[in-house]
């Protein structure tokens, strides 16, 4: 992406044409692999001699210890201050090369002006904190009401590795578009017309206040797999103590943020051990969670490429995307925009990461009042 001495992203090419495959794999045995359309044709991995699967193994593990920050302490110990104001110094100079979103705002309204913007959210760790218990991750009076105002300005989506009911219940607006699963799982509006373009296959339903939506799920075929796999990895961890486990319909989530350190390895074995059956299905990692998914060519990125097409705004030279995130899994969505020079990502985080956000902000709290931004700067700008 080319840049401004501002710190601006250049918004050049617009997003080409969705063409997206419509074919899904018809469930049989999880052995079986098709080689086109959305599924990664990826080969059944053969053992590894035993000293590569413990290196291998030994990744993952520092993977999943380095996975989330260890939440600050106060004390008065010099070494831990020591070690936070280099952390601090680390954070200021990251945030040289992805500056904040709250102090570079007269930059994003330049770059927004006269453009029509979509909006897109992450959920845990962007609209609420981080908690111990996922099933705690409530989203505050005051930023539903932020988000609620947004989405009467702008097209608005939430994107989230929870199952797509799980997080409405949680936001509870019917003016949003929601996708779950890691994209897996669109609910998206129906185009007024179908002419331009090759589309995905869509379900048409109605949502919760009877209005007409299509329902775009390229894993559907995968959920008997899913259950089953859902059901083995319960019994295999059950004995852990801190594991917890979650069924987010087209993928299963193994929460370890409340496991003892000395037991990540444990964790990872036996999750590990159950997938080794299963083929189609792959292991990734997020903020302490191991994440279990179907073995298809779909991520949060596809899922925004996919609702900007629905919205009737790919292609569209006036339009900015804007997507807001804090999660390993929001980079593929970060990496749409920047490669297609179409819009920009802002990640949520206070330690410096690496990341293809070009925006950062610090917490929920800082996004909250980005949002609160943008929302009375299009009202005074029209």
């Amino acid at each position: 992406m080319d840049l401004k001495t501002s710190n601006s992203p250049v918004i050049a090419d617009p997003l080409p044409k969705l063409a997206l495959p419509s074919a899904v794999m018809t469930y049989t045995t999880p052995t079986s692999f098709p080689s086109t359309g959305l599924y990664l044709n990826t080969p059944k991995k053969k053992p590894l001699p035993g000293k590569i699967e413990e290196v291998r193994a030994a990744g993952w593990l520092d993977l999943m210890l380095a996975s989330s920050p260890p939440r600050k302490r106060q004390t008065k110990d010099f070494a831990n201050d020591v070690q936070a104001d280099e952390l601090d110094l680390l954070y200021r100079n990251w945030v040289v090369n992805h500056p904040s979103a709250l102090t570079s705002f007269e930059d994003i309204a330049n770059l927004a002006r006269g453009k029509r913007l979509a909006l897109f959210l992450d959920y845990d760790g962007t609209l609420s904190p981080i908690v111990d218990n996922p099933e705690n991750a409530v989203m505050s009076d005051e930023m539903r009401s932020a988000v609620k105002h947004v989405a009467s300005l702008f097209p608005t989506a939430i994107i989230s590795g929870r199952s797509r009911d799980k997080v409405f219940d949680f936001v509870k607006l019917t003016e949003l578009y929601y996708a779950g699963s890691h994209g897996m799982d669109i609910m998206g509006p129906v185009r007024k017309s179908d002419s331009s373009g090759q589309h995905v296959e869509c379900i048409r339903s109605n949502d919760s206040e009877g209005k007409e939506v299509n329902l775009f799920q390229p894993a559907s075929e995968f959920l008997p797999m899913i259950s089953e796999v859902y059901k083995k990895l319960g019994e295999s961890i059950k004995d852990i103590d801190g594991a917890r486990m979650e069924d987010n319909k087209f993928c299963v989530s193994v929460h370890y943020r409340n496991v003892a350190p000395h037991d990540y390895g444990e964790v990872h074995q036996r999750v590990t051990a159950v997938l080794k059956n299963y083929p189609c299905l792959r292991l990734t990692h997020g903020r302490k969670v191991l994440e279990v998914r179907p073995v298809i060519d779909w991520n949060k990125g596809k899922a925004v490429e996919f609702l900007l097409e629905s919205l009737g705004l790919c292609g569209k030279e006036d339009v900015l995307p804007i997507y807001v995130g804090d999660d390993k899994t929001d980079e593929d969505a970060f990496k749409v925009l920047r490669a297609n020079n179409i819009g920009f990502g802002i990640l949520v985080s206070s330690v410096p990461k690496d990341t293809d956000a070009f925006y950062s902000v610090r917490d929920p709290a800082e996004v909250m009042e980005f949002l609160k931004k943008l929302a009375s700067w299009k009202e005074e700008s029209t």
